[in-house]
């Protein structure tokens, strides 16, 4: 199956969501306030935002009007290219300054460590030199979970104990990564909230410690989210946002709901790239995010 093929199958059920509204729109016999009615339950239904879809209709109306539309069914046309033009900027993952690290943080359940071994399969196939640091030591499951995905997917592992300091874990994965001339130093952390004092602290230490000891290297701060879980989902990355610096979003479970609209309230709302998206369960199926494919799958 074809990349695009998943990303389609992926965002079936938030298509489905928004066709009886939007073929309302076709059915129109002119643009009408009607017709940028039904636009905006159709953005809604998708779970895209209050406020979000408000904009976009706006933006649509403004480029109906500029480019003379007269036809509804030009429509979903001009609403594509403008959800693409609005998720377009920032997507691509930087790692250029080796080696790159990637901090992975997000709250309990979302798939984060699961992520992780998809990620670090996709840049070993991709010819990438990968080093897995197990800094979620709150939980003796999440390393071993770490170590069968280290496995599979060809990445080396540095691990302490149960409970251990996280920060020394990333101190000697640094360290290991230099070493063994390391293109990508992924970095597992602990389930948190981001009221959780202690566990942002924590955070912070990391974030230091990255400072003083890889200073040259390129850094992504990547926030894992539950796209089932909807606005919900903005809520988090707001606050986290706000808690930590996050360069990016890495949205899973796309496939299992009909909210996929939240990626666009994400970016648009918080000014955060989209970096991956995930819409099966296969180790192929977490995709880098790209907003011309996303769009043409919501719409075709």
């Amino acid at each position: 199956m074809g990349l695009f093929q998943k990303l389609s199958e992926g965002l079936k059920k938030t298509r489905d969501s928004m066709k009886q509204a939007l073929d309302a729109i076709g059915g129109h016999s002119a643009i009408t306030e009607e017709t940028f009615e039904d636009l905006e339950e159709a953005l809604l239904l998708a779970d895209v935002g209050g406020e979000t879809s408000e904009e976009i209709c706006a933006e649509v109306r403004a480029r109906v009007k500029k480019d003379g539309v007269t036809d509804p069914g030009e429509i979903k046309r001009v609403l594509r290219e403008t959800i693409a033009q609005m998720l377009t900027g920032g997507q691509e993952l930087d790692i250029e300054k080796k080696p790159a690290i990637i901090m992975m943080i997000g709250v309990n359940g979302v798939g984060k460590t699961t992520t992780i071994g998809k990620l670090a399969a996709r840049l070993h196939a991709d010819g990438m030199n990968v080093v897995l640091a197990a800094a979620d030591t709150f939980r003796a499951a999440a390393i071993e979970q770490l170590e069968v995905w280290s496995e599979r997917s060809g990445a080396e592992m540095i691990k302490h104990s149960e409970g251990s300091d996280p920060a020394a874990v990333l101190f000697d994965a640094i360290a290991a990564g230099k070493a063994r001339r390391a293109d990508v130093i992924i970095c597992d952390t602990a389930g948190r909230l981001h009221n959780k004092k202690g566990l942002m602290d924590e955070l912070a230490k990391m974030s230091r410690l990255i400072e003083r000891e890889a200073p040259d290297s390129s850094v992504e701060t990547l926030l894992v989210l539950d796209a089932t879980t909807g606005q919900n989902a903005v809520n988090q990355a707001r606050e986290f946002k706000n808690s930590c610096g996050l360069t990016g979003i890495v949205l899973t479970k796309l496939d299992g709901t009909a909210r996929g609209g939240v990626v666009i309230g994400i970016k648009r709302e918080l000014g955060i790239p989209i970096k991956f998206i995930g819409v099966g369960e296969g180790v192929d199926d977490l995709q880098p995010f790209d907003p011309e494919a996303f769009a043409d799958a919501l719409f075709e």
